[in-house]
Formats: structure tokens, C-alpha cells, sequence
């Protein structure tokens, strides 16, 4: 019972870990602009991985998509295939996870199938969940030194007007989906101990009888089907010795005999 419930809750945990992997990738608030040095603007921006927004004081918020792949940063691009590769292997791991969990029944499953599949898809939510959690923070890096730049820039007198951007919600976002898939992952990974029987642990375990304590017993032996022992000792009801000559050997009536 416990391993079914540990089972059902690792996909729980990490169902919501990719959803949330998921919104995080799709929201277009990774970075947004800070402001400390003007709390009154109108006009507010912040940036995601997929497009660029401005807000205006009226309300109205224009976006507009990178229409560019070369131009981008490297970093820029990493953190996309990060995200992309953490979504694609969560779904995997839950299209194997549904398969694999003890409460549903498909055809004739043996419950060491099911624990191979529930290993494998706690792998894929553990690769998910790093890959999320490292994306994120690849672009947080990115942001701190960024941030930092504009700051002593802004302090020297180089500029008179910079825009930095700070920590969005999508950051956040993607560090808690991140956990919730690392931590489901290592939930189906416990679960799959439970799902292997006990007679295939010790399989491959035998035992052989030393030769020293082996017995034989000895008996009559016993001719099987086919055999013919031999004429001088086969003796019984109807059977008639043929009679010997002078010589010695043994005279057998011919057919002329019985007319």
C-alpha cells in the first residue's frame, strides 16, 4: 500500500513540476525592469525568452517576438534548449509514468515491467527538474551581471540613463517546477523497490547439496521395454526346451513335422 501511494504521489509531485516548467517557459516576465531609482515611469518593460513587452501607464501593453535566433547570446539560447529539453523528457516521463502505476491494469503486465518503467520515468523527471532548475538560474546569472554592470556604469557617469532589469516571476516560477520534477523523480525511484517481487530478488541464488552428504541406494535393475533376457533363464508356461542331439546340439522340429 505505501508503495502505490508513494508511486501516485511522485506523479502528483512531478505532474505539477512540469506544468509548472511549462508556464514558466511561456511567461514573458524573466526579466522585468527595475524600478528603484524611478518608481513613477510611463512606461514599464520586461522581457521572456520568446518576446519583449512594453506596458504604458494607459494600460496598453504592446509585445513584440525576437525575430532573430543568430543575434541572441549564446547563454540566451542555452537557457531555451534547457527549458525545451526539461518539457520534452517530463512529458516522456509521464505518458511511461501513467503505464506504470500499480492501480491501473494493462493486459498481462508482470509488476517487474512496472518497476522498470517507474525507474525509468523517476529518471526522466530527475533530468527534467535539472534541466529547469539550470536553465533558470543560468538566467538569473545572466541578470545579476547584467544588473551589475548597469549599476557602476550608471555610478562613473558613462551613462545618464540606463535601464536595468531584475528577477521577473517566471524565475521563480521555474525554480519551484524544477523542484516539485527533482523531487517527484526521486519519489518514483523509492516506489520502484517496492514494485519488484520478492521471488526475483534472490533468483539468481542457489543452493546445490555437497557431494558428501549425497546418498545412493542400490537396487535390482530393471529392464525397460525392449530388452530380451537371455533364452536359458527365460522360463515360464508354454515354453519347451528344444531337445539335444548326440553332438550336443539342439534338434528343432521342421515344418514336415506337424503335417
Amino acid at each position: 500500500m505505501s508503495t502505490t501511494i508513494c508511486q501516485v504521489m511522485g506523479f502528483l509531485v512531478s505532474l505539477l513540476g512540469v506544468g509548472g516548467t511549462i508556464m514558466a517557459t511561456a511567461m514573458d516576465t524573466w526579466s522585468t525592469q527595475d524600478l528603484y531609482d524611478n518608481p513613477v515611469t510611463a512606461v514599464f518593460q520586461y522581457q521572456g525568452l520568446w518576446r519583449s513587452c512594453v506596458r504604458q501607464s494607459s494600460g496598453f501593453t504592446e509585445c513584440r517576438p525576437y525575430f532573430t535566433i543568430l543575434g541572441l547570446p549564446a547563454m540566451f539560447q542555452a537557457v531555451r534548449a534547457l527549458m525545451i529539453v526539461g518539457i520534452v523528457l517530463g512529458i516522456l516521463g509521464l505518458l511511461v509514468c501513467i503505464f506504470a502505476l500499480k492501480c491501473i491494469r494493462i493486459g498481462s503486465m508482470e509488476d517487474t515491467a512496472k518497476a522498470n518503467m517507474t525507474l525509468t520515468s523517476g529518471i526522466m523527471f530527475i533530468v527534467a527538474g535539472l534541466c529547469a532548475i539550470t536553465g533558470v538560474s543560468v538566467f538569473a546569472n545572466m541578470l545579476v551581471t547584467n544588473f551589475w554592470l548597469s549599476t557602476t556604469n550608471m555610478f562613473q557617469g558613462m551613462q545618464n540613463v540606463q535601464n536595468r532589469y531584475t528577477f521577473g516571476s517566471a524565475l521563480f516560477v521555474g525554480w519551484v517546477a524544477g523542484g516539485l520534477a527533482l523531487v517527484g523523480g526521486i519519489m518514483m525511484c523509492l516506489a520502484c523497490k517496492g514494485l519488484i517481487p520478492e521471488e526475483s530478488r534472490y533468483k539468481a541464488v542457489s543452493y546445490n547439496a555437497s557431494g558428501r552428504n549425497i546418498s545412493y541406494r542400490t537396487g535390482p535393475y530393471k529392464a525397460g521395454p525392449g530388452y530380451e533376457a537371455d533364452p536359458k533363464t527365460r522360463k515360464g508356461v508354454g515354453y519347451e526346451e528344444a531337445p539335444r542331439s548326440e553332438d550336443g546340439r539342439r534338434s528343432y522340429p521342421s515344418k514336415y513335422d506337424y503335417v
